[in-house]
């Protein structure tokens, strides 16, 4: 018995309506017979299969999909085998016409195509794909790669009398620099040449992949600036978490702001806390947090205000930048305490860490003191002002054995009607090799600020530089008399070269003149 037989014996088995025989969901009235193995391999079966599979490849397939998958009353359904596999195979058909309609409204005119290939069901009707299911990538076409492989020979040729093409040939390799730019960084970028046979000379890649470079290094270098260095009015991390830390310890209650930016530095407003590593420190109400800028263009010119004195000469070294920095921010602490010693208006240092130096806040309810060039003073005020920084410039040559080295109006604060000297990174003892030109210096800018203030008792540049320092230069001129300050630095260069130690010849026989209203 064949299939056939069986199928049209189905609807006379037994009772019932017409329509419960050919309806595919419907139970069967009779018992199933068994099929020999040569009945299921039968030439009609094998036929019907493979029509199936050839309707499969058409449109027609797809569009009759959505009727129903039976087309026909010879067909067995008696098993539920293969009534499944029936079901799964039109379930699979409409699943995969629904990516290709998907992948071509999708995919459109663009050069660029996707594919969905990897998601259909792969079935041995549908194993091989349609003219228009090709992958792009199988029809990419990459006009820098030859057709075929090609393989140049040990001698560097090949060809043969006109024919003969060597590998310095100019389209071959400039089609090679055109292929090897995509090994530049993916942060450089080259366009795209798809389509166009684009042929580089060797100069022209050249120059290129020598920018390709430096571009790189630029951009790691400005990554590193950014998270290393602290910028104006910003701090870096490390920064930040020295702060954190000393909020977190109680030395300090809360920052507020930034107050002051400047070259070298930013100045932050902050209040005191309790605890303090030394308990016989009292931390002020209000702080000031001077944090030294990490970054090296402010300090190129700023070397020799360290690398000349001997405090930190030993261990000044341009090989690593950042001490530097920590060593300027210890200059300032030293150069403070000796101040504060003295008894000379200044801030008080709390602590120091790294680069960041905390010291008390000359101000009031966040409000810092005016320097002394923004503030408006009585001419008494004025008359008064001049001789207390007379005073401390003898004081801080005398007592604490600086000079400041960058005195002027900007680094003077007037605050509960007396002046208060900051900004003391840059001072030096008076036996730096520059020493007295720093101090004629700063005789200079305070002489000619007071003199046209208003004080008519100020001194010129020279004498107050002879009123400082107890020296006694009689030059007539300006000139005459910085020759011999840099004759009197020279001498001593030579001495400290020649003996190692300093002449005595900076300070007089008898203690300097004090100028007093």
């Amino acid at each position: 018995m064949d299939s056939v037989g069986v199928a049209a014996a189905a609807p006379d088995a037994g009772p019932g309506p017409a329509w419960q025989s050919k309806c595919p969901w419907g139970a069967p009235s009779t018992t199933s017979i068994s099929c020999s193995l040569a009945d299921v391999m039968s030439e009609q079966l094998a036929k019907e299969l493979q029509l199936e599979e050839e309707n499969a490849a058409f449109p027609e397939v797809v569009a009759a999909a959505e009727g129903p998958f039976i087309t026909g009353e010879n067909i067995d359904t008696s098993s539920d085998l293969m009534l499944a596999q029936m079901l799964q195979m039109e379930f699979d058909r409409e699943y995969d016409a629904q990516l290709r309609r998907e992948e071509r409204k999708i995919n459109g005119d663009s050069k660029v195509s996707i594919s969905f290939e990897n998601y259909r069901k792969v079935h041995p009707y549908d194993s091989d794909s349609s003219e228009d299911e090709v992958d792009w990538q199988d029809t990419r076409h990459d006009p820098y790669r030859a057709d075929k492989p090609t393989t140049t020979p040990r001698r560097g040729f090949i060809g043969k009398g006109k024919d003969i093409t060597t590998k310095h040939d100019e389209v071959v390799c400039g089609r090679k620099n055109t292929a090897r730019m995509e090994n530049f960084a993916p942060e450089f970028q080259v366009g795209d040449g798809i389509g166009m046979d684009l042929k580089l000379s060797n100069q022209v890649f050249n120059a290129l992949k020598q920018h390709a470079y430096s571009e790189e290094r630029r951009s790691a270098r400005l990554h590193e600036k950014k998270e290393h260095s602290t910028a104006e009015k910003a701090v870096d991390p490390k920064t930040r978490l020295l702060l954190y830390k000393m909020v977190n310890s109680g030395m300090l209650e809360t920052i507020t702001g930034c107050i002051s930016t400047g070259k070298e530095s930013v100045v932050f407003h902050a209040y005191g806390g309790n605890a303090t590593e030394d308990k016989d420190k009292v931390i002020p109400p209000e702080c000031a947090i001077k944090v030294f800028k990490t970054t090296l263009n402010e300090f190129k010119n700023r070397d020799k205000y360290i690398k000349d004195d001997y405090r930190f000469k030993d261990r000044f070294s341009k090989l690593n930048p950042r001490k530097i920095i920590r060593m300027w921010a210890e200059k300032e602490m030293h150069n403070l305490t000796r101040m504060q010693n003295a008894g000379i208006p200044c801030p008080q240092v709390v602590i120091l860490k790294k680069h960041v130096l905390v010291m008390s806040f000359i101000g009031q309810d966040q409000v810092p003191a005016p320097k002394l060039k923004d503030v408006t003073l009585s001419s008494e005020d004025m008359k008064k002002a001049y001789y207390q920084i007379l005073n401390m410039m003898q004081q801080l040559y005398r007592e604490c054995n600086l000079v400041h080295a960058d005195l002027s109006e900007y680094n003077m604060l007037w605050h509960d009607g007396k002046v208060w000297l900051i900004d003391v990174s840059q001072s030096v003892e008076p036996t730096h090799p520059h020493g007295l030109e720093f101090l004629f210096r700063d005789c200079r800018n305070v002489s000619q600020f007071f003199q046209k203030g208003g004080v008519a008792e100020a001194l010129n540049e020279r004498e107050l530089f002879n009123a400082v320092s107890g020296l006694n230069i009689t030059a007539d001129n300006e000139v005459d008399f910085q020759a011999e300050i840099e004759a009197l630095e020279k001498m001593n260069e030579d001495h400290v070269q020649n003996h190692g130690k300093k002449l005595s010849m900076f300070s007089s026989d008898g203690d300097p003149p004090i100028y007093d209203e």
